[in-house]
């Protein structure tokens, strides 16, 4: 037994090289064995079938020799390169990706391309650019016409760098044959194709020579056509056959819905727009001997705008009328208040209530009666939970460059008081949230301020923020107090950037809820960077409780 194993394993051991090309080349996959300077040592028939260069004795190609492993295109095929080490020599194993069929390479492509944007011209210009690398010479789109009876073009002709664009009458875009009826959404003709000869000069760039095929198609959209293409092939070219009509006709299908969905996302983009802007918090006036500063953060999901907002009011020319005194002055008149919720919806609520009290300042000037009337508007509103608190601040001159604030407090956070000497204080001025009882209790406070002292209004966003070392610990209202110690001397301006600043960093990136801040100054001039206010004085603040 030991002779016969022994004699077996000699057998095996004198394999010849045929033996071993043989067995090389009934794998299918590309083997190729090198030594170190890139000379062919071995080849099987795959690896030569799929590169013919590749011969013993001859350098491997350089396209075939990736760094590590890779798909590269070779002659025309695409080659999946895999690298070894194989004692000092190298083997590459190359196996052939199959190529996809040449329609389903075109859907693929313009898929990618067309939904890449949602602007109409990169579209418009994407939808030309596929057309003319697959399918044609020159292809055009031409969009909706616009109301003044014009239209607009984009162009790209193979070969020609970029795409060019341009506008005409409508009636000169319509000596297109066939354009007509599909800027109506209609094919015309024979599958599209139109007559060649009829083909106006705008259409075809400068030295393009005579059109041989022409195809026209409706670009479809949502319930209106999203413009019309033609595409255009050189007189010396086979006209489309029914795989190019076909891959027409898919690339048109695609540039429709893609056009729609950018036509559509620009007009809701500038409807938002303009309903954004009309929510965005206004640009502070000036108001004489008297300083104003803001800064409004909405929430990272809310976007734009938020439940927390604030205004200012500036009295009319002449006097305004009580509903039940008469005539009365009309101070200048400052807001800050948020709503219930966050996001678009608390927005919208915002809105309302600053456009409530601009139409009852024709009636109302006192800030608790002004309360009362929003308060008996919310209850009546048909919205649910619509909650708001609200700082009303009334902003009067007095002798010496004082300045008198009339606060009226619903269910807000009191605000502070940055006195001359640094102290801060807390107004006690209180009040009950409005929208959800009939009847409001406030308690009004009047605030002497000196120059170059601040009474600041603030959201609970700024002192229910989390944040911190932990992450989990609320910033709170000393710190707010601290924070706003520090502000002695600072424009207003500055003060309140400081602040938001405070409470951003605060927050360290996290999740945050709106923030507002809104300071008043007393005081026709600001001081200049790093000086300070004078001593403090000695102003006080009267309240009373008034129920309504």
């Amino acid at each position: 037994m030991r002779g016969a194993t022994g004699s077996a394993n000699a057998g095996a051991a004198r394999a010849t090289p045929g033996d071993v090309a043989a067995l090389l080349d009934g794998s299918d996959e590309g083997i190729v064995l090198c030594d170190a300077g890139g000379v062919v040592l071995l080849a099987n028939a795959a690896a030569v079938r799929m590169a013919p260069e590749i011969v013993p004795g001859g350098p491997v190609p350089s396209e075939l020799c990736p760094a590590g492993s890779d798909t590269v295109t070779y002659g025309g095929r695409v080659i999946r390169v895999r690298t070894e080490a194989v004692g000092d020599h190298r083997a590459l194993y190359l196996s052939e990706v199959p190529s996809l069929p040449r329609r389903t390479e075109f859907l693929l492509e313009a898929a990618r391309r067309l939904f890449a944007s949602l602007h109409p011209r990169r579209c418009a210009r994407a939808a030309v650019d596929l057309g003319a690398e697959f399918l044609c010479d020159v292809a055009v789109v031409v969009l909706p016409p616009a109301t003044n009876r014009r239209v607009e073009w984009v162009r790209a002709a193979a070969g020609r760098p970029a795409p060019e664009e341009g506008v005409l009458p409508l009636a000169t875009a319509l000596q297109v044959p066939g354009l007509n009826d599909a800027l109506a959404g209609l094919t015309h003709g024979s599958g599209g194709r139109q007559d060649a000869g009829a083909v106006p000069d705008w259409l075809l760039p400068d030295g393009f020579g005579p059109a041989g095929d022409l195809l026209v198609f409706p670009l479809p959209g949502n319930s209106v056509p999203a413009g019309a293409m033609a595409l255009v092939r050189r007189a010396d070219r086979p006209p489309f056959d029914e795989e190019a009509l076909a891959m027409a006709r898919d690339l048109a299908s695609r540039a429709g819905a893609a056009l729609s969905a950018a036509m559509l996302f620009r007009e809701q983009s500038a409807i938002n727009t303009i309903l954004i802007d009309g929510l965005l918090p206004p640009d502070l006036p000036e108001v004489e001997g008297m300083r104003l500063g803001g800064r409004l953060r909405s929430s990272q999901q809310a976007g734009a705008v938020g439940g927390d907002f604030y205004d200012v009011y500036l009295p009319e020319t002449g006097a305004g009328h009580g509903i039940e005194s008469g005539i009365v002055e009309r101070p200048p008149l400052i807001i800050l208040g948020d709503v219930c919720g966050k996001g678009a919806r608390a927005a919208v609520l915002a809105g309302q209530v600053r456009q409530s009290l601009r139409a009852l300042l024709l009636l109302e000037s006192r800030p608790v009666r002004l309360l009362q009337l929003l308060n008996r508007s919310l209850l009546a509103s048909p919205a649910p939970n619509s909650y708001v608190t609200l700082i009303l601040a009334a902003l009067r001159e007095a002798p010496g460059e004082h300045v008198l604030v009339d606060l009226a407090v619903a269910g807000h956070p009191a605000p502070l008081v940055l006195r001359g000497d640094g102290t801060v204080e807390e107004v006690p001025a209180r009040g009950s949230l409005l929208g959800a009882l009939k009847k409001t209790v406030l308690r009004p406070v009047t605030v002497d301020l000196a120059p170059g002292e601040v009474c600041l209004l603030y959201s609970d966003g700024i002192t229910e923020a989390f944040g911190g070392p932990t992450g989990r610990e609320m910033f709170g209202e000393e710190r707010l107090k601290d924070a706003l110690a520090t502000c002695r001397g600072m424009p207003v301006d500055a003060l309140v950037e400081r602040l938001e600043q405070i409470s951003s960093e605060w927050l360290a990136g996290g999740q945050q809820d709106d923030r507002a801040l809104l300071a008043v100054r007393a005081g026709g001039q600001e001081p200049a960077t790093g000086t300070t206010t004078g001593a403090t004085t000695g102003a006080t603040m009267v309240w009373a409780e008034t129920t309504g």
